[in-house]
């Protein structure tokens, strides 16, 4: 899977689980954080990948460490949103002074989770600038080794 389409794998997966103010959004949050960490992590491996000779099909380092960078914003405002979640979730919402209460909170979900939707866009964005053509030949020639001459002491 190229990285391209594990980003939009994992915008897909977002898109299709919703978070709520209850105990199934707060899972669907902790879930998109962890496919979340988990693609940044392929991204930042990927880009210090390219850095090595004779590495063919990735785009390029700077590439994949801005995506990175982006899907890194993506987790920090996952982050920040779990605390209006986590609100939401344990405090009863039975009367309606505990409802009016509980509108900063969805405010505040609300404002995370679209600059999160925001910077997993610009991940993508990001892989879509197009690749310079490679050279007729990007291997690089191992290099010899002279053998070693062993002295005794």
């Amino acid at each position: 899977m190229t990285a391209r389409d594990a980003v939009d794998a994992v915008s897909a997966d977002i898109r299709d689980h919703r978070i709520s103010g209850d105990g199934t959004g707060l899972f669907n949050a902790v879930r998109h954080l962890d496919l979340l960490c988990h693609l940044t992590a392929r991204m930042a491996a990927d880009a210090e990948y390219q850095l090595a000779p004779n590495v063919a099909g990735l785009p390029p380092a700077k590439t994949l460490g801005a995506s990175a960078g982006h899907l890194g914003r993506a987790i920090a405002h996952y982050t920040q949103a779990l605390a209006p979640l986590i609100t939401l979730t344990t405090t009863p919402q039975d009367t309606l002074q505990q409802k009016l209460d509980s509108l900063d909170h969805h405010r505040s979900l609300r404002i995370h989770l679209n600059d999160a939707s925001r910077a997993l866009a610009a991940a993508r964005t990001a892989l879509d600038v197009p690749q310079p053509r490679a050279a007729a030949s990007t291997t690089v020639p191992a290099l010899r080794h002279a053998p070693s001459v062993r002295r005794r002491t």
